[in-house]
């Protein structure tokens, strides 16, 4: 079968399919975006528990025995993150480490070297809180 002529557009002869791959990560990644943006719906707070109590959606992993459902949104998740950056506010839940919080939506890695002597210290540690500096 000539996969090419199903995605073809119609005025072309083709049958004018979308690329269904691309469309299954964006549906995937919106759950993602669901599960930051709604956290108190039923499916958000079901899987925060389950998956990722203590951490957020972009820092999660998979774990230890994950549904199929949790795999197929881990999936999808560099979509998120490819998007996703910081509004800082105060600075206090968001870590130094691992997180887009520069302004170019860069993180800082805790694979350097001396990334253990900031490991659990967050953004407002670097803050000066008199004039939000």
């Amino acid at each position: 079968m000539n996969w090419e002529k199903l995605s073809a557009p119609k005025i072309h002869g083709g049958m004018g399919f979308k690329d269904l791959s691309a469309f299954n990560l964006v549906m995937l990644g919106k759950h993602g975006w669901k599960f930051i943006t709604e956290l108190n719906s039923l499916v958000a707070r079901i899987f925060k528990a389950r998956y990722f109590p203590s951490s957020s959606y972009l820092t999660a992993t998979v774990g230890h025995n994950p549904s199929y459902v949790w795999r197929i949104i881990m999936r999808a998740r560099f979509i998120m993150r490819e998007g996703a950056r910081w509004s800082i506010g105060s600075g206090a839940t968001i870590s130094i480490l691992n997180e887009p919080w520069l302004s170019n939506g860069e993180f800082i890695s805790s694979d350097i070297l001396v990334s253990h002597f900031v490991h659990n210290f967050t953004i407002n540690s670097l803050m000066n809180l008199h004039d939000k500096s």
